[in-house]
């Protein structure tokens, strides 16, 4: 099966508000969402692969997991967030560095989760902070499948500052 199209923002400001409401109507009215389970990692540069994961949702149904690798600078600190619907039949997580932007030359990433299928995924540049935006990175740097986000090999241009992630729970059998 095809991939739809609105996985990605294709850059237009059409599919930006297409993309808001497709998370506004995933995750219902925000009394019905619940309270967001937000910790606090490090990202640390040495070009070695660390991973970094969160459980959420009843018995911690619902996985996000942080792979990555990075160079230059010291360790930055990034935060995870991950919520559920009322019904838990969707689930976000969003993975950033407050501070905006990062300094860190990244080699790789993929941003994955367990326990559903990605309706939309999204990656960054710079994260927004005070008054400016988040800036998304390039369509051809990364890539978006049922279960991850992350780096195209040979395109990514090495900078990444946030993952948004908003999956559908899988359908369990009876």
């Amino acid at each position: 099966m095809a991939a739809p199209s609105w996985r990605r923002d294709g850059g237009g400001c059409g599919s930006l508000w297409a993309t808001l409401l497709l998370a506004a109507v995933a995750l219902r009215p925000a009394e019905a969402v619940s309270e967001p389970t937000t910790v606090a990692f490090d990202v640390r540069p040495g070009g070695v692969v660390h991973t970094f994961s969160q459980n959420v949702g009843p018995g911690d149904k619902y996985t996000c997991i942080f792979t990555y690798a990075s160079q230059g600078g010291t360790n930055e600190k990034w935060q995870m967030s991950l919520g559920t619907s009322e019904d838990h039949q969707h689930f976000t997580c969003t993975i950033w560095r407050p501070q905006g932007k990062s300094y860190l030359y990244f080699t790789q990433f993929k941003a994955e989760v367990r326990g559903g299928e990605i309706e939309y995924g999204m990656a960054y540049s710079k994260a927004a902070f005070e008054r400016e935006s988040d800036v998304p990175l390039k369509n051809e740097e990364f890539e978006v499948s049922k279960t991850a986000v992350s780096h195209r090999p040979g395109a990514f241009k090495s900078e990444l500052s946030k993952l948004v992630i908003v999956a559908k729970a899988s359908r369990s059998e009876l």
